[in-house]
């Protein structure tokens, strides 16, 4: 990991505190924590091997979906603070138009709930915590998954 690799993130964004972040719904929390999470996975997927962007798009679709975003929430959850957990349940229980496809709708809830978190997380500066909190479940997974073959 380069030293100012969380520096790109946030230098992007002006923090905001805590209140400011939690008036922002848990939907629009999770279209940015969408965001945020891609990128982390596409960062972590370019610097593993430089593979053509087609190999790289697969590999990024693999943990870029819902059923492994519930999965690294489940196993995050005894690892948040109260805060933290608070904003994963109001983007669990928020009620979206869309309905989930190939996907369950317990997975697609708590994934909008992991989504939500990292955009609020993201807006509170706090890229330490996303890194920490990506490097325990999805990097983690990762390496296993590959160290596995």
């Amino acid at each position: 990991m380069c030293p100012d690799e969380m520096n790109l993130l946030s230098s992007v964004c002006t923090p905001l505190t805590e209140p400011q972040a939690r008036m922002y719904s848990p939907l629009t929390l999770a279209f940015l924590g969408d965001a945020v999470y891609s990128l982390m996975v596409r960062d972590m997927l370019t610097k593993q091997a430089n593979k053509p962007t087609g190999k790289l798009h697969k590999d990024s679709i693999k943990l870029v979906n819902a059923a492994f975003q519930a999965e690294m929430i489940r196993e995050l959850l005894p690892h948040l603070t109260e805060d933290e957990t608070a904003v994963f349940k109001r983007g669990r229980n928020a009620h979206s138009a869309h309905s989930p496809k190939n996907q369950s709708e317990a997975d697609y809830r708590y994934a909008t709930g992991f989504e939500a978190l990292y955009g609020y997380l993201y807006l509170c500066g706090q890229t330490d915590r996303l890194r920490e909190l990506f490097d325990m479940s999805t990097l983690r997974a990762f390496i296993e998954a590959n160290t596995e073959k």
